[in-house]
């Protein structure tokens, strides 16, 4: 079939740690044709969502991850996204408006026929960060609130806080307050815009020196490996953009427990992959615009979840 990936530009991946072109990868192998376009090659036009894409075709010695170049492009066509087999939304946040309306965009193309992975509705519903709310008998001491001094309050209960935006990604904007309160009132400034916008504060969990979690759910089922991203040296983040260095490990009890708790609830919303992230025991973040860690999880353990994920989309795109 013909999938077509809404991304980031391709000249910028890193193909060999980027998921995205993991599962290109996977699809070519299997005799799909791959398309790709940005967002802003998205419009509505007479009634139809139609997009700018390039047919792409991987060229080069597939065993080498850092070749130049990695792909072919044909020239732009203009087509409607409802002639595509499976329409992918891997754009990396900021979940800003234009996020917002390329969702929109997306919906009116479901509604024409269009098959969309991960489906827009479900993508604009789940906040990375609040979605955790749903499920809090995983969750670790939380408040999310634009009020300074409910802020200030929580971190006096608890000593030791995590304070950090609703839309950040890999750890962007992210502070530890220990108990002295060390520029507690600039960071709630800062994050708050002097009141403006809410921000997230989470107690502390020291286990996070074993790492951040990332635990992948592909239809609704868990990869049954994390990638524990490791804080390196005085860093508090694990995210590998933040330099956390990342392991592969068999999931815990705990881990199982909550991927199979959330797996079939978030599928059943037309999540066909989620990115949990659990420190410790606890659950912290739920990933639905473009999870990552394929590529270190299949380096580092030899389980394909790039095939688990194309089986995935070729049964929902039946």
């Amino acid at each position: 079939m013909d999938i077509l990936f809404i991304a980031d530009p391709l000249a910028k991946f890193k193909i060999y740690k980027d998921s995205t072109y993991t599962m290109m990868a996977e699809a070519a192998r299997r005799g799909h044709a791959l398309f790709a376009c940005e967002p802003k090659h998205l419009a509505w036009a007479s009634g139809d969502v139609e997009a700018t894409v390039r047919r792409v075709t991987l060229v080069g010695d597939e065993s080498d991850p850092h070749r130049q170049p990695w792909h072919e492009s044909a020239p732009h066509e203009s087509r409607s996204l409802a002639s595509f087999g499976a329409v992918l939304m891997r754009k990396d946040p900021p979940f800003d408006m234009e996020y917002v309306t390329s969702t929109w965009l997306l919906e009116l193309a479901e509604r024409a026929g269009a098959h969309v992975f991960n489906k827009p509705q479900a993508i604009r519903d789940h906040s990375e960060k609040l979605a955790i709310g749903e499920f809090p008998q995983f969750v670790a001491p939380t408040i999310v609130t634009r009020d300074a001094a409910r802020l200030r309050a929580f971190h006096a209960e608890h000593g030791d806080a995590i304070f950090k935006p609703l839309d950040g990604m890999g750890g962007m904007g992210v502070f530890r307050v220990k108990s002295d309160g060390m520029n507690l009132g600039s960071i709630i400034e800062m994050l708050s815009h002097d009141g403006v916008r809410s921000v997230m504060a989470q107690k502390f969990i020291p286990e996070i020196t074993a790492g951040d979690k990332r635990i992948l759910l592909i239809g609704g089922e868990p990869v049954p490996y994390s990638l524990a991203r490791i804080p390196q040296g005085n860093e508090v983040r694990g995210n590998l953009a933040a330099g956390g260095l990342g392991v592969a490990q068999p999931l815990s009890a705990r881990d199982r427990e909550i991927a199979e708790t959330l797996g079939p609830v978030l599928a059943s919303r037309g999540l066909l992959l989620v990115g949990l992230d659990v420190i410790g025991d606890w659950l912290t973040e739920v990933n639905v615009t473009s999870p990552t860690c394929f590529r270190e999880i299949m380096d580092q353990t030899g389980f394909d979840v790039a095939a688990m994920f194309i089986d995935a989309l070729e049964r929902a795109a039946a």
